[in-house]
């Protein structure tokens, strides 16, 4: 490495560090005069600061670490004050706790069983740190990295998902009193902080106009197990791609399985299909790359896209996603990309996004609105090309799953294309005529470079048909555990079934991503 480049990181090493703050965090979120007296009960609303100890280094420490949102965390806003008796018809109760390895979040409980979620704005990632680190400097520093996100970005998002088609949350800010004791055993984890309340899909009660027809909801765990499971259930995939595209215009990264929660509309003759709604809309505008160390970062995890004018990486954008991208986007075209881009492009005029900016506290407004409205307007302009990029990274090894009930996988392989039909005897009883086929579509070879085919469970039939010289787009085909075939013909193919634990381990292949609880015993089948 060269001199200058190791001298920058002995100096962002020496920026950084030092042991981790026993106090890291602000004890209380209330700023200005009598801020640290005790609340009186009547009191409706205060004024806070999301977390003003973001923004209290010097010029010299976010040359290397970035400036982020840190003004942003600090300025000023009026929230009112959480009242588990008023903040919803019939009151809030505690439930359960929440959360990842980052997120303060609860759920409260409602009338009519309905559920809401209380997340705190601040976060803690210290569980994300290995223990022996920290006591460390390290600590420190990921935690700083908190001030990156925008804390208030998803106040912005319901008037622009509503425009869109898009089914929402209704976020809005509460503060949680420094004497709460209402929220049982999390009550002193949220005392003093500024938090987010949304109500979550759990039951019919929660049911908003846009989602009148739907009959339930499920999170991610249960909606893929009934997708594999029978052939009955389907992703509602265009009302998916229209979702996915508003957080590429958002700039959310952070849309894995567990960011969605699923609507069960049923139709005829037993089918059901779901259609997703995003939450925890952490990460829209999201701001890293601005420092020395977290530029080297970006480039070391592409995921963390910082929110600019333009898309940058948009395969690092939507990498966190891949595993339920590939899924729930599996039958759409390039076309079917480029047609719901425009569409959204003529879903979002200015004024709206104007308009929905306004939602940020007045004060977070003026630092930030005027760059994330010009900013919004550009990747708007820019929706096509970043779609297409988005089409071409799912393009490139695509993903194809059946279900634990028996299937035909018909391939058929040419020098400049496959094409894939999936035929069920079970859903052929569930329509009229008794129309077997439930997948079809067609791979180019500039395209794509490997094509991955997952039988699950059933007996299942494997057909490949290979047609003229050169070389197709690589195959990769799993079995299930039940008695599955191979049926090679036409051109010689380096296709074979392997079934035993050895010829398993000598694959050089990496094996499926699986979901929770679905059929880990895989039959091997070869590609070439």
């Amino acid at each position: 490495m060269p001199a200058f480049p190791r001298r920058l990181l002995l100096l962002a090493g020496l920026a950084t560090s030092g042991c981790a703050r026993p106090h890291y965090f602000q004890a209380d979120a209330r700023i200005g005069p009598g801020s640290t007296a005790a609340l009186p009960a009547t009191t409706d609303t205060v004024r806070v600061a999301a977390g003003r100890h973001y923004n209290q280094h010097s010029g010299f420490y976010c040359f290397f670490m970035g400036r982020h949102y840190r003004r942003v965390w600090a300025a000023p806003a009026t929230v009112p004050v959480l009242r588990l008796a008023t903040a919803a018809p019939g009151g809030l109760e505690p439930g359960r706790p929440g959360g990842g390895y980052q997120s303060i979040s609860m759920t409260l409980t409602g009338a009519q069983g309905r559920e809401y979620a209380l997340r705190a704005l601040d976060k803690d990632p210290r569980r994300t740190v290995p223990k022996v680190l920290r006591a460390t400097f390290l600590l420190n520093a990921v935690r700083d990295a908190t001030s990156a996100g925008m804390p208030y970005g998803a106040l912005t998002v319901p008037p622009l998902a509503q425009a869109a088609g898009v089914p929402h949350s209704r976020p809005r800010l509460v503060y949680v009193r420094d004497d709460e004791t209402g929220l049982g055993a999390m009550s002193e984890r949220f005392r003093g902080k500024v938090a987010l309340l949304e109500e979550k899909y759990a039951v019919l009660a929660s049911r908003t106009p846009d989602l009148a027809g739907a009959t339930g909801f499920v999170d991610s765990e249960g909606m893929l197990q009934n997708v594999y499971a029978h052939p009955c259930y389907a992703l509602d995939q265009l009302a998916f791609l229209r979702a996915r595209l508003l957080d590429v215009w958002l700039g959310d990264w952070d849309r894995h399985e567990g960011q969605w929660q699923w609507a069960a509309f049923p139709e005829a003759a037993g089918r059901v299909q779901y259609r997703p709604i995003p939450k925890d809309r952490d990460q829209v505008y999201f701001k890293l790359d601005d420092g020395l160390v977290p530029w080297l970062l970006t480039r070391l995890a592409p995921q963390f896209q910082t929110f600019k004018a333009h898309y940058g990486n948009v395969a690092g954008l939507v990498k966190q996603a891949r595993f339920i991208d590939h899924r729930g986007l599996s039958q759409l075209t390039r076309a079917d990309f480029q047609r719901l881009a425009a569409d959204l492009q003529r879903r979002l005029p200015d004024s709206l996004i104007d308009q929905a900016l306004r939602r940020l506290p007045p004060a977070v407004f003026a630092l930030e609105g005027p760059h994330l409205a010009a900013a919004l307007k550009a990747r708007r302009e820019a929706l096509p090309q970043a779609a297409d990029a988005f089409y071409l990274t799912l393009a490139h090894s695509p993903v194809l799953g059946g279900t634990a009930e028996p299937e035909r996988f018909v391939v058929h392989r040419y020098p400049d294309s496959t094409t894939v039909q999936v035929f069920s005897a079970t859903l052929a009883h569930l329509r009229p005529g008794g129309d077997s086929l439930r997948f079809r579509r067609t791979y180019l070879t500039p395209e794509t470079r490997r094509l991955t085919l997952e039988g699950l469970g059933g007996d299942d039939v494997f057909e490949v048909i290979t047609t003229g010289a050169g070389r197709p787009i690589r195959l990769r085909l799993f079995g299930g555990p039940g008695h599955d075939q191979l049926r090679l013909q036409g051109s010689p193919q380096r296709l074979a079934l392997f079934d035993d634990a050895a010829d398993m381990r000598a694959d050089a292949g990496p094996r499926p991503q699986l979901p929770p609880k679905r059929h880990r015993a895989y039959d091997r089948l070869n590609d070439d």
